[in-house]
Formats: C-alpha cells, sequence, structure tokens
C-alpha cells in the first residue's frame, strides 16, 4: 500500500511549504490578532499585581503601606499604565471578534475597526489615567 507522501512511481512528493509570517505582508488585522494574544498574557500579569495588593491589604497596615510604597514608584507606574492598556484593548479587541461574529464588519470595515481598536485603546487609558493623576492631586 502506498503512504501518501509517495507518488505513483514510488518516489517521494515534495511537500507544500506551509505559509509563514516572512511570506505575508502584515496587515492591521493581522497584528492586531496577535496583540490580542499579547494583551490577554499582559492581563494575567497583572492580574498577579492585584492579588499582591489585595493579599497586602489583607495581610495588615505595614503590609499595605508596602505595597502602596511600591505601586507609587515611578516603574510602577510604568507598568501599571502598561497593564491598564492591555485591559483596555483586550475588552476592544474582544468586542471586535464579538462584531466579527454576528458577521458584521467582515468587509473592508475589518481594517477601520482595527485601528478604532488601537485608537480607543490608547485613548481610553490615557483619559483613565488622567482621571486617576486628577484625582491623586485633590
Amino acid at each position: 500500500m502506498a503512504s501518501a507522501d509517495t507518488d505513483v512511481s514510488g518516489g517521494r512528493r515534495p511537500r507544500p511549504l506551509s505559509p509563514h509570517l516572512s511570506i505575508y505582508r502584515p496587515i492591521v488585522t493581522m497584528v492586531m490578532s496577535i496583540m490580542h494574544r499579547v494583551t490577554g498574557m499582559m492581563n494575567i500579569a497583572g492580574v498577579i499585581l492585584v492579588l499582591y495588593y489585595l493579599l497586602a491589604l489583607a495581610a495588615g497596615p505595614e503590609a499595605f503601606a508596602d505595597a502602596s510604597a511600591l505601586y507609587s514608584s515611578w516603574l510602577a507606574r510604568i507598568v501599571l499604565v502598561a497593564f491598564t492598556w492591555s485591559l483596555v484593548h483586550h475588552m476592544l479587541g474582544g468586542i471586535r471578534h464579538f462584531i466579527w461574529d454576528t458577521g458584521k464588519a467582515l468587509g473592508e470595515e475589518r481594517y477601520t475597526l482595527s485601528w478604532m481598536t488601537l485608537t480607543g485603546s490608547i485613548l481610553l487609558t490615557t483619559a483613565l489615567w488622567a482621571l486617576i493623576v486628577v484625582v491623586e492631586a485633590v
């Protein structure tokens, strides 16, 4: 019995190469799909940060003061802004996929929707952190 990898004469057929990233030209929907996966992983790291903060809150005033001091550093603020962006971007990406699941915006609109996801996540994150800065100043 002949294998699927052999031709009639018994020689091996050349197997087709699978397309990979070096063949495809990056388009916004492909990049947003990759970013959706990346932000999902970033969210898990961010949940660990939130868990640490909540555990410090439950552990008592000293542990909470240590966690608050850590989270008020400039490096921690950058991480928290990145986590916030990750949450917002992942949420908007999920809404984009929900719209696609309904059969809408599958034509050329998908590019606009992808750019709206990126722009919206940046704008919402900026607005949220501007509000945080204003509230902290009061």
